[in-house]
């Protein structure tokens, strides 16, 4: 049985008596990238930031993407996300073409308090959105309660952005996307800027997110620690103009712990397999079978 960057088997399995048995029903497909090339184009020349990228994800499926410094993770990302054209290839969300920010698809950034409005409430920069999106007064207030809710902040809904610390400031950017809604969550490095138990705060808080709302999120971050311990999968990317040098199987259990899960075995040998093939990719190889 084969696998591809497309998740799951690709070729049925075959018995002893040569029947051929259907592969075991794999979830719809949410994210689909397919031959995604980006050139940036200036009056100095041109720049190759992302050459082929085709991987798909399923729906419910968390997957995180780690490279080398200038691998183009965040070009993908907003690739993915419409806010850049694509040089070459297609990217399709629930059946349908992103040609510009699609409908079913939040995101958050590294910058947070860029994605804030300091003169806005909490609860004000969580409802925006959902504004925007036309829902109705009583349904946008259980939507942000709901969010505030699950991400610890019903206590804080009236102060403003600049009142928080960093980490509330990013539950805020969080809960704005849980209560849109979306049926794909992009995350770019979201946690780069705070400090490490925050981080670990915030890294639980996107698992318990993820299991309780079934929502598919795709995870940019340059911390290889952070890909293993939240990924079911990890798509290693190489130097830029890039490509998918490997998509890793996180086969840990489903429930995972930071100190527990962080120092079992399995996750010390799928941390040391991302790091050499980063490595590898910072020496431009540009096959596994390399490695």
């Amino acid at each position: 049985m084969t696998f591809s960057t497309r998740g799951g088997p690709t070729s049925p399995e075959t018995v002893e008596t040569g029947t051929t048995v259907p592969p075991s029903s794999q979830p719809p497909v949410a994210l689909d990238v397919d031959g995604l090339r980006k050139i940036y184009r200036s009056d100095n020349g041109d720049v190759e930031a992302v050459r082929d990228l085709t991987f798909s994800v399923s729906r419910g499926e968390l997957v995180c993407i780690v490279g080398p410094s200038g691998a183009g993770k965040t070009t993908l990302l907003r690739c993915i996300a419409g806010l850049l054209d694509l040089t070459e290839g297609s990217v399709t969300l629930d059946g349908q073409s992103v040609d510009g920010p699609p409908e079913g698809m939040a995101v958050v950034f590294q910058e947070y308090g860029r994605s804030l409005f300091p003169w806005m409430t909490v609860r004000q920069n969580v409802e925006m959105p959902l504004k925007e999106k036309g829902s109705r007064r009583a349904e946008r207030r259980e939507k942000v309660d709901a969010a505030l809710e699950a991400v610890g902040l019903a206590d804080v809904s009236t102060a403003h952005p600049w009142q928080l610390s960093g980490g509330m400031q990013q539950r805020v950017a969080i809960a704005r996307a849980v209560a849109y809604e979306p049926s794909v969550l992009l995350m770019d490095e979201p946690f780069a800027a705070v400090d490490a138990q925050t981080r670990a705060d915030l890294e639980d808080l996107v698992r318990e997110l993820w299991r309780r709302l079934g929502v598919t999120v795709l995870f940019v971050t340059h911390d290889i620690d952070e890909a293993v311990f939240l990924g079911q999968r990890v798509l290693v990317l190489s130097n830029r103009p890039t490509v998918v040098l490997e998509d890793v199987n996180v086969d840990l259990p489903d429930e995972r712990f930071q100190l527990e899960t962080r120092s079992s075995p399995r996750f010390a040998e799928l941390r040391a397999r991302v790091y050499e093939l980063i490595q590898a990719a910072k020496k431009g190889v540009r096959s596994t079978a390399e490695v």
